[in-house]
């Protein structure tokens, strides 16, 4: 009896995912998450539509009959990544099904996607470039997980989800590999040199790893010498620091989360930060958030209050902000707090956030399957709408390569140290609009040309811009006005059939019927891609029957 009461104790102390869950309970579960998202959730129905979302749920539930207990948690991941927001998630981890993963780190750089750390038995792979998994290119493999992941922009990717790859019923369930095997075949080249080589997944996922590095002394090795780290990739035990460096007169400050440090508030170590600022010589400030993933909105006041109050900081030229692809959440905010309030020079890769975004999950759980997942309620709107993108862009486009990587060597911050910022024009649209306001065509027009081929400003979108500033005044009745901008905008950009179109519609809209059919013709000519060819047929048959 004593042996059965101990029997029954451990059963009931079983969580309820241990039991096999049934067809008709996941079916139950999907229909669960898909109630709760209409009655309380609609708000996120933002880039996919809710029609668009019942009919994946639709073919979904259709499916799960037929699917593996790891395709149907995948098959859920899928569902809530449609919403397109980081913060509206779940864990493969924390449904019934067991997941494996390759014991590997990848980044992808501007040359390639690069194994930058792994378990010590596999340092043969450490700092190879990957090329393949099972015979599949590496750029199939991300295609295919991609859909898994809560993707804000292809950045978060890069940073959150390039990893997704190395799971082995991901794969499966995507359809790279056949069935699931524990072991995964990877073909990499190193030093001139392509090889493959088995790994074997562990269902230990919980690597040792910060901010996406390999930590020291703890079973793994790292591709670059962890002993002599950059400044962006040392003390990743805190959550910030400050350092002078007197040869360039500049401050530099490594933030990584919005959160207070066990040893020092962030409110205390921004005070600490501004005070050596107000008695020490500083000519410049860099300010570092591309490893900041997010934290507590809160804490953003004391960083943007100190430098609008510091105003010998506070001008073009003298203050720099690293941003990239791990810049997240409450980070992403501070992003759009320095973009309206100070004149920083944002310098690295694009961040991972929407500038406008929902975050601040609810967790909910599913009845059956207990499986929690995320869904974000908060909408965090810090421009206006209209200024509103898939990420915040750099104004200084850097990014490395492997190599720089591999020997500690920081090209971004090298940049931000070396910028000559004083006669950059952080804003371009903003000066040509006020050539154009001014009517000094004569200049706008040469300035527009040598900003558009000056490399400095080859992260800015001109085309774009221009493209939505003649739109603007179309909308308003400035036709004539608008015709300026796109006839602009094509000789700039002479190849491009979008720009084209755009002044065909211009034309036609102002009655020059003779104009808009020679425009809407080149359309059909440049357009290789049929993108924008159809839409101009269209307007010419539309034409030619008036």
């Amino acid at each position: 009896m004593r042996f059965l009461f101990f029997m029954l104790v451990c059963l009931w102390g079983l969580p309820l995912t241990s039991q096999k869950i049934t067809t008709a309970q996941w079916q139950d579960d999907l229909t669960f998450l898909q109630k709760i998202v209409h009655e309380e959730y609609p708000f996120l129905f933002k880039k996919v539509t809710a029609s668009d979302f019942d009919t994946a749920v639709t073919n979904f539930y259709k499916a799960i009959p037929n699917m593996a207990e790891h395709e149907i948690v995948v098959g859920f991941a899928k569902i809530i990544a449609l919403f397109q927001y980081g913060h509206t998630r779940m864990r493969l981890s924390d449904g019934p099904a067991t997941f494996h993963k390759l014991p590997l780190q990848l980044y992808q750089f501007t040359d390639g996607i690069y194994i930058t750390g792994a378990q010590k038995e596999f340092n043969d792979v450490i700092g190879a470039e990957l090329l393949e998994i099972e015979g599949q290119p590496i750029d199939k493999v991300l295609k295919a997980v991609y859909p898994v992941v809560p993707v804000e922009n292809e950045h978060f990717f890069k940073a959150y989800g390039i990893n997704m790859a190395l799971l082995p019923e991901v794969l499966h369930a995507q359809g790279v590999v056949e069935s699931v095997k524990r072991e995964l075949e990877i073909t990499v080249e190193k030093e001139e040199r392509r090889y493959s080589r088995s790994i074997a997944a562990t269902s230990n996922m919980d690597f040792p790893l910060q901010y996406g590095e390999v930590q020291p002394d703890l079973g793994w090795e790292s591709a670059r010498d962890l002993s002599n780290s950059p400044r962006y990739l040392k003390n990743l035990d805190k959550n910030y620091y400050y350092e002078f460096l007197p040869d360039a007169k500049a401050l530099y400050i490594r933030y990584s989360q919005v959160l207070d440090d066990p040893s020092e508030t962030v409110a205390d170590f921004y005070a600490r930060v501004f005070e050596f600022l107000e008695n020490n010589t500083v000519e410049r400030m860099i300010l570092d958030v591309r490893l900041n993933g997010g934290g507590n909105n809160y804490n953003n006041k004391q960083v943007i209050t100190g430098i609008i109050e510091n105003r010998e900081i506070n001008k073009t030229g003298k203050l720099y902000v690293i941003i990239g692809r791990r810049t997240f959440s409450a980070c992403q905010n501070l992003v759009n707090e320095l973009t309206n309030y100070t004149n920083a020079i944002f310098i690295g890769e694009p961040t991972a956030e929407n500038i406008n975004f929902y975050g601040d999950n609810k967790k909910v759980v599913l009845p059956n399957s207990k499986m929690p997942v995320y869904l974000s309620f908060a909408w965090w709107q810090d421009l206006p709408q209209w200024e509103n993108g898939p990420y915040t862009q750099p104004n200084i486009l850097v990014a490395s390569n492997f190599s720089d990587y591999q020997a500690n060597k920081d090209p971004v911050l090298e940049k931000a140290l070396t910028f000559d910022g004083e006669r950059y024009i952080k804003n371009p649209m903003e000066y040509l609009r006020g050539l154009f306001m001014e009517k000094k065509f004569e200049l706008l027009e040469s300035e527009a040309k040598r900003l558009v081929r000056d490399p400095l400003y080859a992260a800015f979108p001109f085309e774009a811009e221009f493209t939505v500033a003649g739109y603007r005044l179309l909308d308003a009745g400035q036709t004539q006005e608008a015709i300026y901008v796109f006839q602009l905008n094509a000789n700039l950009f002479p190849e491009s059939a979008y720009g084209w179109y755009a002044l065909g519609e211009a034309y036609e809209k102002a009655g020059n019927t003779e104009e808009a059919i020679k425009t809407y013709t080149k359309v059909i000519a440049l357009d290789t891609k049929d993108i924008y060819k159809q839409y101009a047929q269209e307007k010419l048959e539309t034409i030619t029957k008036k």
